[in-house]
């Protein structure tokens, strides 16, 4: 019998919960009879109506699914249906003898007030039932505190650790030590056998009271402040922290597993700020069944422009890039996104007037995403020809060819840098910053600008050169101690650029509000705690100096230029510096032709011209 029991689970169940209900049923006739009729009344009429009874309770469970439950994690929505089956279970019982009565004219003692009765102990009887059979499954599981498996402390006292908590009891992967949590009323009290010990404050004290080996914060709902603070104090311990995102959280009714989005506390989570706010009606108004063309498409901006337009339904979207694999990958992945939609790759560089021109001509873009430039500034400096080619001509080709060929916006990604610029790179950005303001046409393409500074974890940019370094055991260097920098996320920055094409008019620049600047040595000290080390004495922090063309700060916007809000609070418009068209136009297409034969100090000297401010 026991090996029909074990691979049987419903069997046991059925009979299980036969036994309560003929429990709860004697226990009522106990209570309802005197003692004096009572074996009488157990010899006649608890065998028939003792069947009946059992009947109807398990036609009843069996209606309701009971048996399709693991009571060993049952929730208040599987103990509210087992009621409900009680309910119908005592209601078919006074049915069944309603209809003896009148069919059979046998008159029943006290039937109702049996009955009422029977429903009480029989329900009681299962519930406690259920209850005992989860108590047991916990205490006969992992113990919360097990020598031989790493201790754990778990952060949050919610439905997030309550869900940990049970998995790694299931997985026998940790001793979990204890909760922490802020809510007061909480400290003392058990979360499924796990005592709240304490709230933040006492995290290294209850870390060395009770030997924890790991941390884990599982409040997926945090505040960035809050995570810092909790961060910082868990960093205080010296113990590897690693934390559940807001992404991890599972349903309760789901098949997926919450610990297996458990991972390491990322310098991004740091620095995460609020959600941006934007406008998706308006954004798919001029998205919606248009034919959309990315340049840079394969890049760190343009991919994540590219994966948010999708979600607005373009009549066509097209990757222009001229780095094939990247491309070709986010295609696949885009298309595995909405099989539906119509996305495709072209190969070329913006570089190619040609090309670009045959593209558009063929394709017919209503909106040009212009992501496609040359970024890093110390490699631009060593090439500024090359800089020039791709930023300013690449620039330049786009934009003729979406005014030639109808485009209604063309949208162009900025940088922090073309504000004053002291390198190269800065500097033809602002150039073309300019000739979005110059090329406006209002009767054809709206012309806009879109600057922000740097966005976290783009390809080369410091978070991910720091990561690296880190793994080669340091040392991180930093140009500068006092150096500071903006950050954005790279989903925040492509959702305002989308925003800002909104408001796209009179040839204007927009500027993102990136928040405050982050001091890049404490950025690198961070890193270095949050990947388990301590920074000067696992890791050292080397100071190289700035590089050619570095600014130790960075600035959004030129004295020059007013800031106009929009009815975006993120969003800013930069009041455009006149320009001189004509003069403007000519000096670009003389640029364009004497570049190749120029010296790299001509083509800076050609810029400033340009600009008319960039020191070098």
């Amino acid at each position: 019998m026991k090996g029909v029991f074990s691979k049987h689970r419903r069997l046991k169940i059925v009979l299980n919960d036969g036994v309560c209900v003929i429990l709860g049923y004697l226990i009522a006739m106990v209570l309802v009879y005197e003692k004096t009729n009572l074996p009488d009344v157990i010899y006649y009429r608890a065998p028939i109506f003792g069947l009946l009874v059992l009947a109807s309770y398990m036609l009843a469970f069996l209606f309701f699914r009971t048996y399709n439950v693991l009571w060993y994690y049952a929730n208040m929505k599987n103990f509210a249906v087992l009621v409900t089956a009680c309910t119908v279970g005592a209601s078919m019982t006074y049915a069944a003898e309603i209809l003896i009565n009148l069919v059979f004219d046998i008159s029943i003692n006290n039937s109702f007030r049996m009955n009422i009765l029977s429903y009480i102990t029989i329900t009681d009887v299962l519930l406690m039932n259920r209850i005992l059979m989860k108590y047991l499954r916990e205490r006969n599981g992992i113990s919360p505190v097990q020598k031989n498996l790493p201790r754990l402390l778990i952060i949050g006292a919610g439905s997030a650790a309550e869900l940990c908590i049970r998995e790694f009891r299931r997985r026998g992967k940790y001793s979990i030590v204890g909760l922490i949590d802020d809510d007061r009323d909480k400290i003392g009290c058990y979360l499924s056998g796990v005592k709240v010990l304490g709230d933040r404050w006492n995290i290294e004290k209850v870390c060395r009271r009770y030997g924890v080996d790991e941390i884990l914060i599982a409040i997926p709902s945090l505040s960035h402040n809050l995570l810092a603070d909790i961060v910082e104090r868990c960093e205080a311990t010296g113990i590897k922290t690693r934390i559940i995102p807001k992404e991890g959280i599972i349903s309760r009714d789901s098949k997926g597993s919450i610990t297996s989005k458990v991972r390491d506390i990322q310098i991004e989570d740091m620095l995460y700020r609020k959600q941006v706010d934007i406008e998706n009606d308006k954004i798919g108004a001029y998205i919606q069944n248009r034919v959309v063309i990315v340049t840079g498409g394969g890049g760190s901006i343009g991919s994540e422009i590219c994966r948010q337009v999708i979600k607005y339904k373009p009549k066509k979207l097209i990757i222009l890039d001229n780095y094939e694999n990247n491309a070709y990958e986010l295609m696949l992945e885009l298309r595995e996104q909405d099989s539906e939609a119509d996305v495709s790759v072209v190969i070329a560089t913006v570089r190619d007037m040609a090309a670009i021109d045959e593209i558009f001509g063929k394709i017919r873009p209503d909106i040009v995403f212009h992501a496609a430039a040359h970024k890093h500034v110390p490699l631009m400096e060593e090439v500024p020809k090359e800089a020039i080619k791709n930023n300013i001509f690449g620039t330049f080709n786009v934009a003729k060819a979406s005014i030639k060929y109808g485009v209604k916006r063309f949208i162009m990604i900025s940088t922090d840098k073309a504000v004053n610029p002291t390198n190269i790179m800065g500097a033809t950005k602002r150039v073309c910053e300019m000739m979005v303001q110059a090329f406006n046409d209002k009767e054809r393409t709206e012309f806009v600008a879109v600057r922000f500074g740097n966005v976290l974890g783009s390809n080369g940019s410091v978070i991910p050169i720091f990561k690296q370094q880190i793994n080669s055991g340091g040392p991180v260097k930093v140009t500068h101690k006092d150096i500071t920098r903006y950050f954005m996320t790279i989903p925040e920055a492509a959702s305002l650029v989308l925003q800002a094409g909104v408001y796209a008019q009179n040839g204007e620049v927009f500027v993102l509000d990136m928040g405050k600047p982050i001091k890049i040595y404490d950025l690198a000290e961070k890193m270095i705690k949050l990947m388990g080390y301590t920074p000067g004495k696992d890791i050292e922090i080397e100071i190289v100096g700035l590089r050619p063309g570095e600014k130790l700060y960075e600035e959004l916007y030129m004295s020059t230029e007013d800031m106009i809000s929009t009815k975006h609070d993120r969003i800013f418009v930069a009041k455009p510096v006149q320009i001189d068209k004509e003069v403007f136009y000519e000096k670009i297409l003389r640029l364009i032709e004497q570049t190749d034969n120029m010296t790299d100090d001509e083509i800076r000297q050609s810029v400033a011209d340009i600009i008319g401010k960039y020191t070098y």
